[in-house]
């Protein structure tokens, strides 16, 4: 079938196949009409009937995720495609299809595993986005510019005689040993 200026042109159309042909070839193309057995198929029938078409589209969004999240760019990030797809698998099972989303740390059979078994926290460094670290590093850097500044220092200078010649800290232990006197 040929498109020329948005109209279809039947007369132009490719041969057709023969029936018997067309039909053995749809055949092979189509799953079974009726599902195998999963207790007496062989594996590759199981894999292909009951086990890839539910892994492969969860393959193909973890991707998609994974490539959001920037990991191709990065040596380490927050992103664990396991967790990921345990949740999208979770989610995406047809005898959950009426109930809502569950979040991982929701799924209850994750939530058990990791009462057992904790996980090491996540580091700072991959919590953060580009923009929250670099804004930490900015502060840090601004506030140290601004010590380092003299009147700053003389300033500082002048508070820590201030509280050496007033006793501030025995005070402070005196205020708290009445306080717990009490």
């Amino acid at each position: 079938v040929s498109l020329e200026a948005g109209i279809l042109q039947p007369a132009q159309m490719e041969p057709s196949y023969s029936a018997p042909a067309a039909d053995s070839v749809v055949q092979q193309l189509l799953p079974c009409p009726e599902p195998p057995d999963p207790k007496t198929c062989s594996p590759r029938e199981y894999l292909e009937y009951y086990v890839f078409p539910v892994l492969l589209p969860g393959l193909a969004e973890l991707l998609h995720q994974a490539e959001r999240e920037k990991c191709f760019e990065r040596k380490r990030t927050k992103f664990i495609a396991c967790d990921f797809l345990t949740e999208w698998l979770y989610n995406k099972n047809p005898k959950r299809k009426d109930e809502s989303f569950t979040e991982f740390f929701s799924i209850p059979f994750v939530s058990d595993w990791l009462k057992d078994h904790p996980r090491p926290p996540i580091p700072l460094s991959l919590l953060l986005s580009e923009e929250e670290a670099s804004l930490i590093i900015q502060s840090f850097w601004r506030g140290y510019r601004v010590r380092c500044d003299s009147e700053i220092q003389e300033l500082r200078q002048w508070q820590k005689q201030l509280r050496e010649e007033r006793n501030i800290i025995k005070r402070v232990q005196e205020f708290w040993a009445k306080q717990e006197a009490r």
